[in-house]
């Protein structure tokens, strides 16, 4: 076989491949988000959330991070920095496929708060009948607000990691649980 053909035969049998994309972990894990640089960066204190159990891929996702207080957890945001007090929130698109991690950045290692919700309407509100909702534990968030001791991360000198399992209204007697469940 020539030069030519072999290139030929080695262009047609990867061209598949191409066309399918990246298959390593690593690039099925892309890390999104505004704060993402600083999970691929590792070099700040930051959190790596995997995101699992969607309903659909629709809307948008949202990591909110808050102090670890009762009194501020899921405190609106402009009260929080009206009184001088940490928020940080990051939003993205809901990716049409593949493993979804998000990053959001800390101000120093430490405790925290941490929400997930997915904005399936796009109205940036949580509308408790079509969005869902996920916090660290991934105990079953139920009727109630979630709480504080749920929710808590804890952010390291560098990137810590944590899946959340998402949780929509459902049921006869309606209470936040997982899809599957």
């Amino acid at each position: 076989m020539d030069r030519v053909t072999a290139l030929a035969t080695l262009k047609a049998a990867l061209l598949p491949l191409l066309l399918l994309g990246p298959t390593t972990p690593a690039a099925a894990a892309r890390v999104i988000g505004s704060d993402a640089a600083a999970c691929v960066q590792r070099d700040q204190p930051a959190l790596e959330v995997s995101i699992t159990g969607l309903k659909d891929r629709t809307g948008n996702l949202k990591l909110e991070l808050f102090p670890a207080t009762e009194e501020d957890f899921l405190k609106d945001d402009r009260d929080l920095t009206a009184q001088g007090r940490f928020f940080h929130r990051v939003l993205a698109p809901t990716p049409a496929n593949g493993a979804i991690t998000m990053c959001i950045k800390a101000p120093a290692p430490g405790r925290y708060a941490l929400f997930v919700t997915h904005d399936r309407d796009n109205k940036n509100k949580f509308n408790v009948w079509t969005d869902g909702a996920g916090i660290a534990s991934n105990q079953r968030i139920g009727r109630s607000r979630p709480k504080l001791s749920q929710s808590i991360v804890n952010i390291p000198r560098g990137v810590g990691r944590v899946t959340i399992q998402i949780q929509y209204l459902r049921g006869l007697i309606p209470s936040f649980g997982p899809v599957g469940d």
